[in-house]
């Protein structure tokens, strides 16, 4: 029997863990912290994202906890449209899942097969011809045909594997929320939840949770929404922060000042947005009879403008899962290495693209990536989409 570790039990630790269990795989699934859970937000998962846990066999899953995210629009912060509202073929419309139904449903199908260990922080790797490889966290070794880092932007593997890629700022911050439906405020019809507000520097966005006093799978219905802001995070409480964003965001077109004021402060969960620079230089590395490879953020971490975070990590998943059912062991980690480093880059490529339009420093920098707004982000934003959608799982 052929057996992996898998280092890190966020979504796509989760969901590799349960795709090699299911293909005949031991797993050993391995987490620093002392319990696995979620923040109580959500995601919004495109085309390629649902393909990749289609091809997981997860899609059953996924029918029952999300709800479709029709295009809706793009405006500026003083109401005008930058993309007005279009139809969305059914193959192209994203989805918005709420983390914690997302956890529930990869942790489900993770089956007998996976062994998790939590409170386990690895500090050592060694990945070496002739020698199964490993992980350690100082008192215990754990040998394996794979290894699979899965251990987010502060990877210790990537960083001992790839020192060439470090960690950076991004130079912003986000700041997320659900509104759960019976503290979420009734919105007139011409101010509806749903698409985007874009400012320099600042950028606002929302979804619906499935649809008030409906019964559907999961209780955890509401408002979502996600709020960018160029600079670092803030140290105060959230009661403050959220003070500050009712400020930076006063005089948005509705429904950014309803939803801000409707939020509770336990609601905010803030995190500070950074990413790999530069990408690692491979993403495989063989080793005795199978190697080490990176998963996720541990191998693309990047700023969430394009939401392209979660979708690459499952298209990860999914690509290294096919590998290994069609290929010998050494093979399928120099073909995922092959197969997904061109793929994150292209993404990433887009994503910083993105990131240049949205942050600004000074004022004539401001003025300037203002009046750009309408001509460079409907374009980037149709260019993602597209390549989003192109995205298939390896046959």
């Amino acid at each position: 029997m052929r057996t992996a570790v898998v280092v890190g039990a966020g979504i796509g630790g989760l969901a590799v863990a349960g795709a090699l269990a299911r293909s005949g795989w031991q797993v050993t699934l391995l987490e620093r912290a002392d319990r696995v859970r979620p923040d109580p937000t959500a995601v919004v998962l495109w085309p390629n994202g649902v393909r990749a846990l289609r091809a997981l066999d997860l899609g059953a899953g996924l029918d029952a906890i999300a709800t479709p995210l029709p295009d809706g629009g793009v405006r500026r912060p003083d109401g005008q449209w930058l993309v007005q509202p279009r139809p969305t073929p059914a193959d192209r419309m994203p989805v918005v899942v709420h983390r914690e139904d997302l956890h529930d449903a990869l942790i489900a199908g993770l089956g007998e097969r996976v062994e998790l260990r939590t409170g386990v922080c690895v500090r050592t790797v060694r990945a070496e011809p002739g020698q199964r490889p490993s992980v350690g966290d100082g008192r215990q070794r754990f040998e394996a045909d794979l290894i699979v880092a899965a251990d987010g932007t502060d990877s210790e593997i990537r960083r001992q594997l790839a020192p060439e890629s470090r960690v950076v700022s991004s130079g912003c911050a986000a700041w997320r929320a659900v509104i759960p439906w019976y503290r979420a405020p009734r919105l007139p019809a011409e101010a509806p939840v749903g698409g985007e507000t874009l400012g320099a520097g600042y950028r606002f966005v929302s979804a619906s949770l499935g649809e008030r006093g409906s019964s559907g799978a999961s209780s955890r219905g509401g408002i979502y929404w996600v709020a960018t802001a160029a600079g670092a995070p803030r140290p105060e409480p959230p009661q403050t922060q959220l003070t500050l964003l009712r400020r930076w965001y006063a005089g948005w077109p509705a429904p950014v000042g309803e939803l801000l004021d409707a939020t509770d402060p336990a609601d905010l969960v803030q995190q500070e947005i950074r990413e790999l620079r530069p990408l690692p230089r491979s993403y495989g590395f063989p080793a005795g009879p199978g190697g080490v490879v990176l998963l996720g953020d541990a191998a693309h971490a990047m700023p969430p403008h394009l939401g392209q975070g979660a979708c690459l990590a499952f298209e990860d998943a999914a690509t290294l899962a096919s590998l290994l059912r069609e290929s010998r062991l050494p093979d399928a980690v120099a073909a995922y290495d092959r197969l997904r480093r061109p793929r994150a880059a292209t993404v990433v490529r887009q994503t910083r693209r993105m990131s240049a339009v949205l942050q600004a420093r000074g004022r004539l920098a401001l003025r300037a990536r203002d009046a750009a707004l309408g001509a460079i982000s409907p374009r980037l934003l149709s260019g993602a989409a597209a390549s989003a959608a192109q995205w298939r799982p390896p046959s």
